[in-house]
């Protein structure tokens, strides 16, 4: 009669069988497998040394022992080598079966995610273009006083309004993914071309022009330069009008007509030829500058427009308003997708303005609040207090990291966004009128318009240079390219630059 051992297939010198799994093994392989394991090595059920049962063999061929041997202690060396070789072996061989019918299950479940992701991506498809199919309706839908019903999926927050898409929200999520990237890479290096410190404090005015609108009701309220060239000047008037002008050929470019109270905030696309307005008329209007018309009229508030801010993917616009709520609208359709407001505070909103990633904004309220929002789940994340009059303009700087805020209390507050406090007050003159706050390209500098033009360093916060040719209230002030100049508008009805 032959037995052989189940762990080392050997003739086993001290046969037992595992009442567990009715197989036959070596005694001393067996004891110091349940040793370690606890365990039959066939079926891994519990088993126990007392359980093993003894095997009688008739003439078992039993090895001579290490006493009968010459090198004993080489033989008994050896045996345990092999004992140990023979259990490693046969916990690998079970381990590689487990590791296989894990990974074809995760194989399995990747293939239904697969499945399920294409299923959903063609069905937001389908809804989309149905959507685009329906025609705008007149007027606007019942403000909500709070967001609608959401439902967290993976790292997004969805709307149930059919609006706010997957798309959308992938949109946002992957431009502001690239922007954080590149801005991180930029923030480690100052540009070469940036003009210093001490060069900018010896700008002086080089242009002043008084003709781009109506003398009649005299008054520029609003200033932005193109992105990708800032030599092209936008410009919105008291007289209802928006004016492109070109700094270079000292040329007025265009004259857009449609609004039917004053202009009182303008923005130039960064790679288009279209540029954006809105009014205390409650319109946002969107201009083709090459056609000199009015492409798009964006309805989304019931009074007049405060704020506007162009999303960093030139697709979007948000705007504030009297009514106090806030509003996210598509600019190629005209369409309101989100529209918010806080019952809490009860109050007017007077500014809007993206963060430099595009997922979270700040507002300024009448009441002399800042308050920072999510976008993609549209709630109120951060609370800013500190100023005692009306919040009139909010400026994020490049590097995502400071807010600056101005307001009626005659004061310029700096805000740290990753510890949410006031870090910096600056002071000025009594009654001074805070109009406008833009930090340049690089985040170096912070430019302020009010009763005058001043320009701080920032870190430092010192005021490196102080503009006073205005003789009206400055309404707007913008950089040009690595602050190569300073532009300015007011109520004097006068567009002045400034440089070296």
């Amino acid at each position: 009669m032959w037995l052989g051992c189940e762990i080392s297939s050997l003739v086993p010198e001290h046969p037992c069988v595992s009442p567990v799994s009715n197989q036959v093994f070596e005694r001393r392989l067996i004891e110091k497998y349940i040793a370690e394991n606890g365990a039959d090595p066939i079926n891994g059920q519990p088993l126990s040394e007392e359980q093993l049962i003894d095997i009688k063999v008739s003439h078992p061929i039993r090895p001579k022992p290490p006493s009968a041997t010459s090198i004993p202690a080489i033989l008994k060396s050896l045996q345990d080598e092999w004992d140990a070789v023979m259990l490693h072996s046969f916990t690998l061989r079970q381990q590689l079966q487990t590791t296989r019918q894990e990974l074809s299950h995760a194989l399995y479940q990747h293939d239904a995610a697969c499945r399920v992701i294409a299923r959903l991506t063609k069905e937001v498809t389908a809804a989309r273009e149905a959507l685009a199919t329906l025609k705008p309706q007149a007027g606007l839908v019942a403000p909500q006083a709070v967001p609608l019903p959401l439902y967290d999926v993976g790292c997004f927050m969805l709307s149930t309004d059919v609006n706010v898409t997957f798309s959308l929200l992938f949109q946002l999520q992957d431009k502001a993914t690239v922007l954080t990237t590149e801005r991180k890479k930029r923030g480690k290096t100052v540009p070469e071309e940036l003009v210093r410190a001490e060069d900018l404090s010896k700008y002086r005015q080089v242009a002043s022009h008084a003709g781009l609108h109506s003398a009649s009701v005299p008054g520029i309220l609003a200033l932005d330069l193109c992105p990708s060239d800032t030599n092209k000047v936008l410009t919105g008037g008291a007289d209802k009008n928006v004016v492109v002008f070109d700094r270079r050929d000292e040329q007025i470019v265009a004259t857009l007509k449609g609004h039917t109270k004053k202009v009182t905030s303008v923005i130039y696309h960064p790679s288009q030829s279209v540029v954006f307005s809105a009014s205390p008329d409650s319109t946002i209007r969107v201009w083709s500058i090459s056609a000199g018309n009015c492409v798009q009229v964006v309805r989304a508030h019931e009074a007049g427009v405060t704020g506007l801010s162009l999303h960093a993917t030139g697709d979007y616009l948000l705007s504030s308003s009297e009514d106090q709520y806030w509003a996210f609208s598509d600019v190629q359709t005209g369409r309101v997708l989100t529209k918010v407001t806080d019952e809490t505070a009860g109050c007017a909103l007077t500014c809007a303005q993206f963060h430099p990633d595009g997922l979270i904004f700040g507002t300024g309220t009448a009441d002399s609040q800042i308050k920072i929002w999510d976008l993609k789940e549209r709630t109120n994340v951060a609370n800013f207090p500190g100023h005692s009059g009306p919040v009139t303009a909010i400026a994020f700087s490049e590097n995502g990291y400071y807010l600056a805020t101005g307001a009626q209390d005659s004061s310029l507050k700096l805000w740290d966004l990753r510890k949410l406090k006031n870090f910096k007050t600056i002071t000025l003159d009594n009654n001074y009128e805070v109009k406008s706050l833009v930090f340049d390209q690089s985040g170096t500098y912070l430019a302020v318009g009010g009763s005058d033009i001043r320009v701080y360093i920032c870190k430092q916060w010192s005021e490196v240079l102080n503009f006073t040719d205005h003789t009206g209230l400055v309404t707007g002030v913008a950089f040009g390219e690595h602050a190569q100049f300073l532009s300015s508008t007011g109520m004097d009805r006068s567009l002045k630059f400034y440089s070296l």
